[in-house]
């Protein structure tokens, strides 16, 4: 019967095979050799239930007026996707109570199309929506960009403090 409940460092291999089981709407991670990755996931009663993504940012600064948010300070929540409805709220919260500290990053970031989605996984987990991109045309696999909010938590000061020493 036990563990119930585990949330482990998987390979991008096994989170994007994921990504793609559960129909995530930009499919599997691929930013190339030169972006860092790491990936986690959820697992209920030992089957996946949802996995997310940490990934460094692709451009050297965040868009949307918010560029003091650099590859050296901030990290990107590049994916997350789960099997049964009620995992992402789980998996964004142990990822940023316990994957993100770890990262040494200030900010995390995460980039949600503004049709399809509300923005609620965020917006209860305390993050604050502070900037909006329009992207354009991808050029590796021609998907039409879309127009994004810009989801943003920052580490607190006195957990920051507490990571460096």
């Amino acid at each position: 019967m036990f563990p119930l409940a585990t949330f482990d460092s998987v390979d991008l291999q096994t989170a994007n095979a994921l990504l793609v089981r559960w129909g995530h709407r930009m499919g599997p991670l691929e930013r190339g050799n030169s972006q860092a990755q790491h990936c986690h996931v959820l697992r209920a009663h030992g089957e996946p239930v949802a996995v997310v993504c940490t990934s460094s940012l692709i451009r050297e600064r965040v868009g949307g007026g918010l560029g003091h948010m650099t590859r050296e300070n901030t990290v990107e929540l590049s994916r997350l996707c789960a099997g049964e409805p009620w995992a992402c709220r789980v998996a964004l919260r142990l990822w940023r109570e316990l994957v993100f500290p770890g990262t040494g990053a200030r900010w995390a970031v995460s980039y949600q199309d503004a049709v399809m989605h509300s923005g609620n996984v965020y917006r209860f987990d305390g993050w604050r929506r502070a900037g909006f991109s329009s992207s354009g045309t991808d050029s590796r696999s021609g998907r039409k960009g879309r127009r994004k909010w810009i989801w943003v938590w920052e580490l607190p000061a006195s957990r920051a403090a507490e990571e460096a020493a």
